[in-house]
C-alpha cells in the first residue's frame, strides 16, 4: 500500500509538471490561456504582476477544502501535491524556450494535448490540478443543471475574463485549447462524463456497501442475482458517483474483493433521489 501511494503521488507530480510545461512552453508565450482556476490565475498574474505560482496555490485553496469535505482526505492530499507541483513547475519553467511560436492552430492543438495529458494523469491517480470541477460538482446538487453543463458554463465565464487580457482571439484560442485538453483527459483518465454508475457483483456486499458509505459518503442499492453457471446467489450493488471519486471507488473495490465483477456506465446527468451525499469528515 505504501508503494502504491508513493507511485500515485509521483504520477500526480509528473502530471503537474507536464501541465506546467504546456503552459509555459506553449500556451502563455502565445497569449493563450487554460480554463478553470489556472486560467483565472494567468489573468490575475497579468493584471497584478503577482507570480503565477502564487495565484494558482492561493485560488485553489477553497476548492481543495471542497474536495476534502466531499471526496475525502486522500483526494485532497493528492490534489495539494498536484497543485503544488503545477505551481512550482510554472516557476521553474518560466524562462523555458517556447517550442512553438505564431502558428495559432498548432499552438492550441499541441498545448491542449500537453496540458490535457498532465491533468488526466493526475485525475487518473486520485488528484486534481484544478478546482473548477469540484465547484461544478457542488453546484450541481443545488442547481437544476448537470455537472458537465456547469463545467462548461463556469469555463465560459473564465474565457470572458481571459478576453480582457488576451483579447477576443486569445479567448477563442484558449477555448479551443481547453476543448482539446478535455478530450485528452477523457482518453487518459477514461471518463469525462459528469457521473458514472458502478454495478458490482460480489460475495462481500455488506462490507462493500458500508465501506462505500463510510469512506466515500455515497449510498448504494442492491438486488439479488443468480450466477447462470454456478447458480449461486449474489448481491449486485449499484452506486452512482461523480468522476472525481472514481479512483477512490476502485481502491475500495480492490481492497475488499479484487475478484468482484464490475460494470461501469458513463452518465451525462443525474437528478433527484439520494445522489446528494453527506460530508465524510
Amino acid at each position: 500500500m505504501v508503494r502504491k501511494k508513493i507511485t500515485k503521488a509521483v504520477s500526480v507530480i509528473i502530471g503537474g509538471l507536464i501541465t506546467a510545461y504546456g503552459l509555459e512552453a506553449v500556451l502563455i508565450p502565445n497569449n493563450v490561456s487554460d480554463g478553470g482556476v489556472t486560467g483565472l490565475s494567468i489573468v490575475g498574474s497579468a493584471w497584478t504582476g503577482l507570480p503565477l505560482a502564487l495565484l494558482i496555490a492561493v485560488i485553489n485553496i477553497p476548492f481543495i477544502f471542497l474536495g476534502y469535505k466531499q471526496i475525502g482526505r486522500s483526494f485532497a492530499i493528492y490534489s495539494v501535491i498536484g497543485i503544488a507541483s503545477l505551481a512550482i513547475g510554472t516557476t521553474m519553467m518560466h524562462h523555458i524556450p517556447t517550442i512553438i511560436k505564431g502558428d495559432t492552430l498548432l499552438v492550441t492543438v499541441v498545448g491542449g494535448i500537453i496540458i490535457g495529458f498532465g491533468m488526466g494523469l493526475a485525475l487518473r491517480n486520485g488528484g486534481a490540478l484544478d478546482g473548477i470541477d469540484m465547484l461544478a460538482v457542488l453546484l450541481s446538487r443545488r442547481l437544476p443543471f448537470g455537472t458537465s453543463d456547469l463545467i462548461l458554463f463556469l469555463n465560459l465565464f473564465v474565457f470572458v475574463v481571459v478576453s480582457t487580457v488576451f483579447g477576443l482571439q486569445g479567448a477563442i484560442l484558449s477555448g479551443i485549447a481547453y476543448f482539446i485538453a478535455s478530450k485528452v483527459i477523457h482518453i487518459v483518465e477514461e471518463g469525462f462524463s459528469g457521473s458514472k454508475t458502478y454495478k458490482i457483483i460480489t460475495s462481500q456486499a455488506e462490507e462493500m456497501i458500508e465501506t462505500i458509505r463510510d469512506r466515500l459518503g455515497r449510498s448504494s442499492t442492491y438486488t439479488f442475482v443468480h450466477g447462470g453457471y454456478s447458480n449461486e446467489q449474489f448481491k449486485e450493488i449499484t452506486c452512482v458517483i461523480n468522476r472525481l471519486e472514481e479512483s477512490k471507488m476502485r481502491e475500495i473495490i480492490n481492497e475488499i474483493d479484487d475478484k468482484a465483477f464490475i460494470i461501469v456506465y458513463d452518465i451525462a446527468e443525474v437528478k433527484g433521489g439520494n445522489f446528494s451525499k453527506r460530508n465524510i469528515h
